[in-house]
């Protein structure tokens, strides 16, 4: 019983620094400006993978289309087939969009495995601007996103640039839970990964690429034999010897899923990729877990002396990463600060579930 609750105290403690790691990295990032480009105009093109109705899709589809972006750019919506009920708000977006230069293209490439790409690279789609721009369906961003984003590319050592995002939940509460674990959980992770080394990977809300780079990595169809095709972009853009930065601009992310049976799945999918990619530092991801390992070592131990303190200690970090996590992802909701518990030990129930199965469920 003694070794037992000495793991689950070394997990704490480690936990713990994790946490304070990330609240340091998340004040860090609150602080970072901004920067819009002014003069460096690149042009730009916006590829949207669409499949299938979703909640809000014509507000965030339309948010791509309203840009104040001084230099050329445009969307192209990539759907598989016309008969998709999607193709309706598509067009819509369009119509209502007459000052953005936007298209539709229709097809699918069977050969890639990864349906999202497999959307994308497909004859039509134009690859030859200075910036290729890949974001989801489910993703909303502001007016000056372009600009922000033209702005990392100044520097000639850049070849990527990604965001973070934050969740835009319904007031379902499974939905609340899903956009939790995305601001306090995956934002900050990543925030953590940059203080540890260079990034070598994106993130799946936005991934731009220098069009130059692009077919250098082997285009579309590179990304398309992986289901992370966020990291394998990350890959081959630094192994060219390009860095791949991090936007100090944040876009938000619609959690559409109503049920917990969807979360679990959404989430384990996730889960699994990371496994897959990573298979021996996906064992560290238990140490981040700190509140409820604290929780697990003052129920094995029964020690009040030390567990009641270390917890303590622990739901303090973990309400600071919170807060911060809501400052520096510029989140403005209604706060659902008493499902912090609940989501932290579905993390850690979602964690152990990635090392077993290979199948994903996709949308």
């Amino acid at each position: 019983m003694l070794s037992v609750s000495l793991f689950f105290l070394a997990l704490t403690v480690v936990g713990a620094i994790y946490l304070a790691t990330a609240a340091r990295a998340l004040a860090k990032f609150t602080r970072r400006p901004c920067p819009l480009a002014t003069e460096f105009l690149p042009s730009v093109v916006i590829l949207k993978p669409v499949a299938g109705l979703e909640p809000d899709l014509y507000e965030n589809l339309a948010s791509f289309c309203d840009q104040d972006y001084s230099g050329l750019y445009e969307v192209v919506f990539c759907l598989n087939k016309e008969s998709d009920p999607a193709l309706a708000v598509v067009e819509r977006v369009i119509a209502n969009s007459p000052a953005c230069r936007a298209c539709v293209v229709f097809g699918e490439n069977p050969e890639l495995v990864n349906p999202k790409i497999a959307n994308l690279a497909k004859d039509g789609v134009v690859t030859t601007r200075d910036i290729v721009v890949i974001a989801d369906s489910d993703t909303r961003v502001g007016r000056s996103y372009l600009s922000a984003l033209a702005a990392d590319f100044e520097s000639l050592a850049v070849g990527a640039v990604t965001c973070l995002f934050s969740g835009t939940p319904s007031a379902n509460t499974i939905s609340r839970l899903g956009a939790l674990g995305i601001d306090d959980g995956f934002a900050p992770s990543v925030l953590v990964a940059q203080r540890l080394g260079e990034l070598r990977f994106c993130v799946g809300a936005t991934m731009a690429v220098r069009g130059t780079l692009l077919p250098v990595i082997g285009g579309l169809t590179a990304l398309g034999n992986t289901f992370a095709d966020d990291h394998e972009l990350g890959q081959l853009v630094t192994r060219k010897g390009f860095r791949v930065a991090l936007s100090r601009y944040v876009v938000t992310t619609t959690v559409a899923e109503t049920t917990f049976g969807e979360l679990w799945a959404r989430e384990l999918r996730w889960a699994r990729t990371e496994f897959e990619l990573a298979r021996a530092g996906y064992a560290f991801s238990f140490l981040i877990y700190a509140l409820p390992m604290a929780l697990i070592y003052l129920a094995v131990s029964r020690s009040i002396l030390l567990g009641l303190p270390l917890l303590t200690i622990v739901v303090g970090l973990r309400y600071a990463v919170h807060r911060l996590a809501r400052t520096a992802l510029g989140v403005s909701g209604p706060d659902a600060i008493w499902l912090i518990p609940f989501r932290d030990f579905m993390s850690l129930a979602i964690c152990v579930a990635g090392l077993f199965g290979r199948r994903r469920t996709f949308r």
